[in-house]
This record gives C-alpha cells, structure tokens and sequence, in this order.
C-alpha cells in the first residue's frame, strides 16, 4: 500500500479519535485561544455533517485556568494545578459547546482519571457512555479530570489517553494535534533536520533523536505521543500526528505531517486493558524455558516455569511477569493468590494434583489471560 492509499484509511475513516494539546489552544499569554479552538470545531463540523463520528480528546483546562485565577504560568504544585483545572474546565467545555452549537452540534463531556481504565469495571461503563454518545449523534469531549486525579493515578499526558480512548470506542483512526508539524529525524529547530513522512514499523525509529518535554503549557513531549502511536497501531489503529493548523488536511488524507502505519492486529478491550491500562499487583519471575514458551504466544504458564513472586495480590488481579534479566515480558491475570505461589513454585501439574488435590494442577496465568507487552531489556 503506497502513501497516498494508507492516508486514505482517514479520510475514509467513521470514527476518528483527534486530540489536540494545550499550546495548540492556547495564545502566547498562555491563555485560551479562542480563534484556535474554533478553527479546530469548525474541522471536526464538517466530518461530523459529512456523516463522520469524532471524538475530541481535549488538553487546556488548567492552561484555562490560568488566567482567571491570575497566575503567570502554568503551576508546578499538584493542588493549585488542580485548582486551575476546575476552574478552567468548566470554561472549556462551555467554548466547545458555544462554538459546536454554531453548527447545531451538542457536546458531552467526559472526565475520566487513571482508574477510569485501570478498574475494569469503569473501563466498561466509559466504553458504554461513549458509544451512547457517539450514537446519539453527540460529539464527547474527553479530557483527563485533572481536578481530582493525583500525579500516582493520572495519565500523566492526554495523548495516552488518547490512545486508550481510541480503542475503547474502536476507532479508524487517530489523528494527533500538536505545535510540530510532524516526527522530525532531530530536534525541528536544529538545521537539517526533516519532517519524517511515514513511519512503518519501530525499525523506521531507529536513530531518531527524540527530546521528552514539551512545551511550558503542556506536559508532554514527542515522547509521550510515541508511546500513544505505539498503543494505537499495536490495536489495529492507524495514527496522523501534525500540527494543528494542519488538522483538516489529516482528516482528509492529505500528506501532511507524519503517518504512523498498523502494526498490530486490532484485539480486544479487555486485552488492551490488561496491556496498557491495569495496574499490576506483583511480579512473577520465570525461569527461561518459562520465557520462551510465554514469549511464543500459545502457551499458559505453569507453576513448573515460576522461580519467585512478589506483591500482595489476590486471584484474578494483574500481575507482571519477568524473564531472569528483569524484562517484563508480558501481564496476565493470576489464578491464583500471593500467599498460595510460594508452595507451588517449580512443581510439575501432576506433582500438585498428587500433593495437593484437584484445583491446585492448573496454570497460574492462562493464555488467555495473558499478553505480551514487550521484549526490551530493562534499562540499567
């Protein structure tokens, strides 16, 4: 598939998840722009009256915030960032639904913190508010609900909840907003450096120099939406990141900023969930033959292949598991809890059903409950 006919998947695409960050909403005073905000509505507008279902993904509520109550920049202490939040917040989602109203749209908004996802009941009920949403023909408006999230429970940056939303809602495709217009192969300000136009796979990143923080509005960095590239095409998802003024040749398929191709097969939520959303509860450490039975994709763990375990856990809450260098290989759902592990380490199904009776011979993490999340070495 050449370029043209992959950025056509966009243009093509029902439901398209757009977030859009804080400096791309914001003036050089750091306070809302409003001409910015509604360029951005009038894009999504016209994809909505060509039939089109958009979820906004939104920064700027404390960035909102800032002017009202005064403040010079954005606020470096967790309770007056919040404080920002929900006064700005509330400004936020009232220029949204001022500026869709021009076009006889409605908003809904939707604050969701890291439990959000990390409970797999909540994860449930967002997927279901959304989908209503988008069925009633509402455009939701998603930001994190920085008003009460905290920094061991926050996202830390909307462009992974981005991600995780576009995933939840089963979106097309994904199209990322920021102040660059696109992946540079170095810092866009260094001469020489070029705007990367499509990316394939991880090896097209190789020697890539990428800097981690972004602007003094925003919290996050080129960093930060590469790891929201790699959720959303590991899920089947295709990505555009560009530049804001850029947005509505994006979604049209045009060449501008940086195509970021599928790589994985879309697969379900609750696997997503486990991948990149729950928080694991402990570790189990496995011996190589473990790893790579694990690491083939079709095989369950058994206590035989666990040689430790730590954390206070419960049957069926996430766990992590590690190879002998420290690699965190995959996580799954223990069948099994903490306090029970140590006594089956190492034994064989038939030695357990000999030694412990029916119900004990069976896998600590099933296949099915397991997923791979990565192969990298742990970083020293």
């Amino acid at each position: 598939m050449n370029a043209l006919s992959a950025r056509s998947q966009v243009a093509t695409a029902h439901r398209v998840v757009v977030k859009i960050g804080s400096s791309s909403l914001t003036g050089p005073d750091g306070h809302l722009s409003v001409p910015a905000l509604q360029a951005l509505v009038d894009v999504i507008a016209a994809r909505h009256a060509a039939g089109g279902q958009v979820v906004l993904v939104t920064s700027g509520a404390i960035a909102a915030g800032i002017g009202p109550l005064g403040l010079s920049a954005r606020p470096r202490d967790l309770a007056t960032a919040q404080a920002a939040a929900s006064v700005g917040q509330g400004l936020l989602v009232a220029r949204y639904a001022q500026a869709f109203a021009g076009y006889g749209i409605r908003v809904g908004q939707v604050l969701l913190t890291a439990e959000d996802t990390i409970r797999r009941g909540h994860y449930r009920n967002a997927q279901r508010s959304l989908e209503r949403l988008l069925d009633l023909g509402i455009v939701p408006v998603v930001n994190e609900n920085d008003a009460v999230a905290t920094d061991e429970i926050r996202f830390g940056d909307n462009d992974r909840l981005a991600a995780l939303v576009s995933h939840l809602v089963r979106a097309d495709a994904m199209v990322l907003l920021t102040d660059v217009d696109g992946l540079y192969d170095g810092p866009p300000s260094r001469p020489g450096t070029q705007r990367i136009r499509e990316v394939r796979s991880a090896l097209d990143l190789e020697g890539i120099e990428v800097t981690g923080r972004g602007s003094s509005i925003g919290t996050g960095g080129m960093l930060t939406k590469l790891e929201s590239v790699r959720i959303a095409t590991g899920s089947g998802i295709p990505v555009v990141l560009t530049k804001a003024a850029h947005a509505e040749g994006a979604l049209a398929g045009r060449e501008v900023g940086t195509w970021f191709a599928v790589t994985g097969k879309r697969t379900t939520r609750r696997r997503l969930w486990l991948a990149h959303a729950a928080r694991t509860r402990g570790r189990l450490e496995l011996d190589e033959g473990a790893v790579t039975a694990v690491l083939g994709g079709r095989a369950s763990l058994l206590p035989a292949g666990v040689v430790g375990v730590t954390g206070d856990f419960d049957a069926g809450d996430p766990v992590e598991l590690v190879a002998p260098d420290g690699r965190v290989i995959a996580r799954g759902l223990v069948a099994f809890d903490s306090s029970d592990i140590p006594g089956l380490l190492g034994r064989s199904t038939h030695e357990l059903r000999d030694r412990l009776g029916e119900g004990y011979d069976r896998e600590i993490v099933h296949r099915d409950d397991l997923v791979l999340v990565g192969r990298r070495r742990k970083a020293s």
